[in-house]
């Protein structure tokens, strides 16, 4: 481990023209008892402090577990280079960076959250993603992103930086939990709270110009006209609660019961008090039911888990052939 208070970048992962990260990007905003970034702000509705850093990983705990221990599903082969898009605290990025120790990793975020002590091969950057990337050309082996589609307006324009930013056969995998509430078996009621409240998010989500569900159904569709090649989905169900009987299941269920429940807070404030026009209060008065859903223990609920990669081509591709 060493530490990587400079956040300098691994060489060649950068363009010769990038800034420096200036000393506001560390100021931050405070709203409804909530911490959120100040650079680029407004460009993401969801907190950035010690709560949230604690949910976000416990998230990653529950992705690995559901992917029994996965960090992707794109088929690298010793990579070298690998760019983590949104990496939040990190902590994909360290995973990956112990994994690979031949590898550089770079996680990018807009917020300086990450901590100082990592792997030799890790190191972070605060950027924006939504404007031109400062990678190179034909510089990374494999690009990653995890739980973006809430934060994320323009897919194809990212989607088209990641193509250019790939070797070719590079990797481009975009992991996602869909804000959709699945039961299989009848269990769930039909006005059940959590249910509704995964399509309230949704609409104040898109009233803030993102549409998270369509993005996540359009993926494949956007990697192909891109130009990526094949280009392929795994979708699991990542169950919520410990009703599962696959005490593997169960597991996953506690973590993602606990995810939820505890950035149930983080979630919601910001999009709907921005996005639908509620008060905090509003706010605070609707979540009763949802945190008594989220402990229901007889609705055998579900989130669905997308994992969509695709490959840049080895050669020359022709308009013709995306």
């Amino acid at each position: 481990m060493e530490q990587s208070g400079s956040r300098g970048c691994p060489s060649g992962m950068l363009s010769a023209d990038s800034i420096s990260m200036s000393e506001d990007v560390r100021d931050y905003v405070f709203e409804n008892s909530r911490r959120y970034h100040k650079y680029n702000e407004g460009r993401y509705h969801f907190p950035n402090d010690d709560a949230e850093q604690e949910r976000e990983d416990m998230q990653h705990a529950m992705v690995v577990l559901l992917c029994n221990g996965k960090l992707h599903f794109a088929p690298l082969e010793n990579p070298q280079s690998v760019l983590d898009i949104g990496t939040g605290t990190g902590i994909w990025a360290i995973d990956m960076g112990d994994e690979y120790p031949a590898a550089e990793i770079l996680g990018i975020d807009l917020s300086p959250i990450q901590p100082l002590w990592v792997p030799r091969n890790v190191q972070f950057l605060v950027d924006n993603i939504e404007e031109e990337w400062v990678q190179p050309p034909n510089s990374l082996d494999y690009i990653h992103s995890r739980q973006m589609a809430p934060t994320i307006r323009d897919w194809p324009a990212i989607i088209a930086e990641a193509y250019k930013a790939l070797k070719p056969g590079g990797w481009l995998e975009l992991q996602d939990l869909k804000c959709v509430v699945g039961c299989d078996d009848g269990t769930m009621l039909a006005d059940d709270a959590l249910a509704s409240f995964a399509n309230t998010l949704a609409e104040a989500l898109r009233r803030l110009g993102i549409d998270c569900i369509y993005s996540i159904e359009n993926y494949a569709r956007w990697l192909r006209e891109a130009g990526f090649v094949n280009v392929q989905e795994v979708v699991l169900k990542a169950p919520l609660g410990t009703w599962p009987k696959d005490p593997h299941q169960a597991r996953v269920g506690l973590y993602n019961r606990n995810m939820i429940y505890d950035g149930l807070h983080g979630f919601t404030i910001r999009p709907f008090t921005h996005g639908l026009g509620w008060t905090p209060e509003e706010v605070e008065v609707y979540l009763v039911d949802v945190r008594k859903s989220i402990l229901n223990s007889t609705a055998h609920i579900y989130l669905p888990f997308h994992s969509v990669f695709a490959q840049k081509p080895l050669g020359p591709t022709t308009e013709g052939s995306k």
